[in-house]
């Protein structure tokens, strides 16, 4: 009998894919937050959360272009499909729409998210481990 690592890992797996893609996000922000023009993005972790839950469930996998001359499947998301720019609360002068206290709240947000996917994934091959050893 074998063990599918996708059936006993679940989504938390790619949870805490899309929480290191989310910080590298919201670092940038940060980074940039005095850059003239720079526009501030953000992905909305539900509806990835919900797209590879619904994915995982019908049995589909997503593909990624690693070249620019492959051809793109139709009817798959890419990527980049997640990342959306954020409507600022406040105009800038400069058309910056960085705001630092913002992003520095969910990239925190965000830290506590990757930490419980963490948590939880540590568990699940702390009980697969369990189950090889017969305990």
């Amino acid at each position: 009998m074998s063990i599918s690592f996708d059936k006993a890992l679940g989504i938390h797996e790619k949870a805490l894919g899309f929480r290191a893609q989310r910080a590298e996000v919201l670092a940038n922000n940060i980074a940039n937050a005095d850059t003239p023009n720079y526009k501030a993005r953000d992905m909305d972790f539900s509806s990835v959360l919900a797209a590879e839950s619904q994915k995982q469930q019908s049995g589909r996998f997503a593909m990624d272009r690693t070249n620019s001359r492959h051809i793109e499947a139709e009817g798959l998301a890419m990527a980049d499909d997640t990342t959306q720019y954020r409507v600022p609360t406040q105009p800038s002068i400069d058309q910056n729409t960085v705001d630092a206290q913002i992003e520095q709240s969910n990239y925190t947000e965000n830290a506590i998210g990757f930490q419980a996917s963490f948590t939880l994934l540590n568990s699940k091959f702390k009980g697969l481990v369990s189950a090889l050893r017969g305990e």
